[in-house]
């Protein structure tokens, strides 16, 4: 087997004592732990939050058989007919009970393999539990909440002090782990950054540690540079705009789009302002779903550059 050189695989937590939660959902856990049965669960909440890892580590504290699914790349009826129901209607050679993680279930098909899981869930029940997680439980259909207990990855404000000082020891263990040398005030602005997705910070600290050391590069945001942009769409200039898009395409769109409304906001006409607001709302919630993120944030600039009024 070759070696795992992502970060985030590499380090992911094997227990559930070594994933970092709010106290309330780790106590949830530990129950379920102590009781010996999982039952099926639906965990929703923001990205990069644990989810996942979470789920793999209950699995591994309760020593059950399991498969992973993610429902982004292979949700659709094929997959509940073939791998699921294999998977799930087999008693296990080793007496253990089975659990099916369907990750990033809310980007199944809502129509076909969503309706069909939930007579699965029923029809397994004897041998198999279901784990599914999501970014938003709102796009799962009701009988498959009714079918789950539902655990919400809310982080209480009081418990977020802590958990961030626990993430930056792991992140100090693992740069150490690594060889790595990091500057402790970068790392700590890097962590209040990205809080709580523990998964891009992570991914971050990789991609510049390929120098060997972490420094106040790693902070850099494309907010430096928006004025840039901002100057082509009131020239209309498309050739500037795409070259912006295709320059900034290694910040994540959450922060694209951010820099964007804090950039915009001093440059437009006051009329203009709830427009743009609606239309960078719509593109950042189509950033979800599109298969190229370049083209879909220069249509949202296009589409500003036209329909805007500028200073």
């Amino acid at each position: 087997m070759s070696e795992i050189n992502l970060f985030v695989e590499k380090y992911r937590p094997k227990t559930i004592e070594e994933c970092i939660l709010p106290e309330s959902i780790k106590n949830t856990f530990r129950e379920i732990v102590k009781s010996g049965e999982c039952q099926n669960l639906l965990l929703s909440g923001k990205p990069g939050t644990g989810k996942t890892s979470l789920a793999k580590a209950l699995c591994n504290d309760l020593d059950c058989d399991w498969i992973m699914i993610n429902c982004s790349e292979d949700g659709n009826i094929d997959t509940l007919r073939t791998k699921i129901r294999t998977f799930a209607s087999t008693v296990s050679l080793s007496d253990k009970r089975k659990v099916v993680i369907l990750d990033e279930f809310d980007y199944s098909n809502a129509s076909s393999i969503q309706p069909a899981l939930r007579g699965a869930i029923e029809e397994f029940a004897k041998n198999c539990r279901f784990i599914l997680t999501c970014n938003y439980k709102n796009r799962i259909i009701e009988p498959i909440h009714s079918r789950c207990t539902t655990i919400e990855f809310s982080i209480p404000s009081k418990e977020k002090p802590k958990m961030a000082k626990e993430f930056m020891s792991r992140c100090e263990m693992i740069l150490d782990e690594e060889g790595i040398t990091y500057d402790m005030k970068v790392l700590a602005e890097l962590i209040l950054k990205y809080f709580p997705d523990f998964r891009k910070i992570l991914n971050e600290l990789q991609r510049y540690s390929v120098s060997g050391t972490i420094d106040v590069g790693i902070l850099a945001t494309p907010s430096q540079k928006i004025n840039d942009v901002i100057k082509a769409m009131k020239e209309k200039d498309f050739v500037t705009v795409r070259k912006w898009v295709a320059g900034n395409m290694d910040n994540s769109q959450t922060d694209l789009f951010r820099a964007i409304y804090d950039g915009l906001y001093e440059h437009l006409s006051p009329t203009s302002i709830p427009n743009a607001i609606l239309i960078l709302a719509e593109y950042q919630y189509k950033a979800a779903f599109v298969a190229d993120h370049e083209i879909n944030l220069t249509a949202c600039i296009v589409q500003l550059m036209m329909e805007c009024s500028f200073k």
